[in-house]
């Protein structure tokens, strides 16, 4: 699993946001707002800090989840992750 919770984060730098990422912290995030929803596409949205939060789009599976995309928005700024 740290090697997925590195392509996270490695993505997100990849994208230009340079403020601190934990890829362990947002998969859990994930796995908590998908607890006993049904299949289909969702988005979430995590509010970082006063001024910035995180939208994810995430396709749920009987079994497993898709992260399709994150969005991160700053007061300067949109960073969008394609993972897809």
């Amino acid at each position: 699993m740290e090697e997925f919770y590195q392509a996270i984060e490695k993505a997100i730098r990849g994208a230009g946001y340079a403020s601190p990422v934990d890829g362990e912290e947002i998969y859990n995030e994930i796995c908590d707002e998908i607890e006993d929803k049904e299949p289909g596409a969702y988005i979430f949205m995590s509010k970082k800090t006063d001024n910035t939060f995180f939208e994810y789009k995430i396709q749920i599976f009987e079994d497993q989840f898709n992260l399709s995309a994150i969005d991160i928005h700053t007061p300067d700024q949109v960073y969008h992750v394609d993972f897809d």
